[in-house]
């Protein structure tokens, strides 16, 4: 019997692998965990020889036990392939005392790329071994990245739509006009007139309406979700650190077993969570660094012990992480309440009614993996500044976030291990707050003059992504208020 999945809000039900992947979210509202998490079985020895492909296999294949190998190794030639600008996929960089993970040089130049160019590929495979007839709609929120990455892996793959949502003027201009361009006719992109959090509740309450699945149903349609509370986003993700150890390990950077710290810019919590997932599978990680932007409701759950939605919501120049509800977080409480599904639900219905839920002391040791901080926008800007000043590097602002946690988190605590702090963006893509930081008599507002003007000072190449945009036509122009994100849908999908 291979590795099974369960709910956090129901631990008697296992499901396979390609099935929880097919579902997106259980039917309960619960996530899928993995009923335990699996060791590696390489050592690291063995994979710093490894590509990245390679390695993603070694990751995958412990988790993915219901697809075969010719399967899995299909979906990884698939994904990771010519659309990434560096033959390594995941380079990492060493610059102002850390390794910098670029997880941005996928097609739509964010980390989400690095699971949601293999996701569909997964998503198709695990319908066909599941006897899938319906068509698959992707219904998914974005606060930026996860709807480009997504479009692009989803657009016209067969037998599939996909519906994205995100929050009219809560993204970057460029993240915007990467999702309002994207071809595919099987594609539809809503501004809703709301933020990330209403956007990501709307499709949460979807996916939970019986009613609505059946309608679906009947009309040859079922939900599935590409954003990161999907068990097939979150494995792909823990690849790309067991990778940059290994490669620290090749390049003599570190000496075999020695632990290392990550940072990671966090909103919805997948990303470190996958981090979290790679230690527990035997890499040598010692510390998790959370890092926040102004909105720090992790950061103040770490230091307290209680997530409390209930603030005013802050839109910063780091938008994938203007996000009060970190969705993924639940994984993690689960893992906390010694996978106690009924106090599981209870906390997250409390978080839904009131928005607010407590942990208990016992819960709270057991947090002793992580380490949290969060950065003001002007210590982002700073952080931008002094990078590019003192080595030439640039980060973008959600990177500038985690460089500004580790150096504070570094000064206090006077650990010297060595770090791997997440890149999750191209400064290209917040091109006007990465030239604010670091060239600030430019009064320049066209973002396309302020990218050539970023390119001038820093010497890098314009992304692909970036120049396809310059002149493509806006395909998409739909919007909506929050409580039509229902009947919207059935308008595009044509379901009366």
């Amino acid at each position: 019997m291979g590795l099974l999945y369960k709910s956090t809000r129901n631990s008697s039900k296992t499901v396979a692998a390609s099935y929880a992947i097919l579902k997106g979210l259980a039917e309960d509202g619960g996530l899928f965990v993995p009923t335990e998490i699996p060791r590696l079985s390489v050592s690291m020895d063995e994979l710093k020889d490894k590509s990245y492909k390679e390695t993603a296999f070694a990751v995958m294949k412990e988790y993915l036990t219901d697809f075969t190998e010719e399967e899995l190794r299909n979906c990884i030639e698939k994904a990771y392939d010519s659309k990434f600008d560096t033959e390594e996929i995941a380079p990492l960089v060493k610059a102002g005392g850390a390794y910098y993970l670029e997880l941005y040089h996928g097609a739509t130049i964010a980390f989400k790329d690095m699971a949601l160019s293999i996701l569909p590929h997964l998503m198709t495979t695990a319908a066909k071994k599941n006897q899938v007839k319906n068509q698959i709609v992707i219904l998914t929120a974005t606060s930026g990245d996860t709807g480009k990455a997504a479009l692009a892996g989803f657009a016209d793959v067969k037998g599939t739509k996909i519906i994205v949502f995100y929050p009219k003027d809560g993204v970057s201009r460029i993240q915007e006009l990467q999702m309002v361009t994207q071809k595919g006719e099987n594609t539809s992109v809503v501004a809703i007139h709301g933020n990330f959090d209403n956007a990501q509740s709307g499709v949460k309450a979807m996916f939970e309406d019986k009613k609505l699945a059946e309608e679906l149903g009947a009309s040859g349609y079922q939900f599935s979700s590409a954003n990161s509370i999907n068990i097939g986003r979150l494995v792909p993700q823990i690849v790309y650190y067991v990778y940059a150890y290994a490669k620290l390990l090749k390049n003599k950077e570190i000496a075999q077993g020695e632990p290392i710290n990550v940072t990671v810019p966090t909103g919805n919590f997948g990303n470190i969570l996958a981090a979290y997932y790679a230690k527990k599978m035997g890499v040598p990680i010692e510390k998790l660094i959370c890092a926040s932007n102004e909105n720090k409701v992790l950061y103040d759950f770490f230091q307290t012990g209680k997530y409390d939605r209930n603030r005013e919501f802050v839109l910063t120049t780091s938008p994938s992480m203007d996000i009060l509800i970190s969705s993924n977080l639940e994984r993690l409480i689960y893992f906390l309440t010694g996978e106690d599904d009924t106090e599981n639900r209870r906390m997250m219905e409390e978080l839904r009614t009131k928005g607010v839920y407590e942990i208990t002391d016992q819960m709270k040791e057991r947090l002793a993996d992580f380490a949290a901080g969060f950065a003001s926008e002007d210590q982002v800007k700073q952080a931008i500044h002094e990078m590019y000043n003192s080595t030439g590097y640039v980060l973008d602002p959600h990177t500038a976030v985690a460089a500004s946690v580790y150096e504070e988190y570094r000064s206090k605590t006077g650990d010297e291990r060595k770090t791997v702090i997440a890149s999750t963006a191209s400064p290209y893509k917040f091109a006007g707050s990465v030239l604010e930081a670091i060239d600030s008599g430019s009064t320049e507002t066209d973002e396309f003059k302020r990218i050539d003007r970023l390119r001038e000072l820093s010497g890098m190449e314009i992304p692909k992504a970036v120049e396809e945009i310059r002149n493509a036509p806006i395909l998409h122009t739909r919007e909506c208020d929050v409580q039509k994100m229902k009947e919207t849908v059935k308008e595009i999908l044509g379901v009366s």
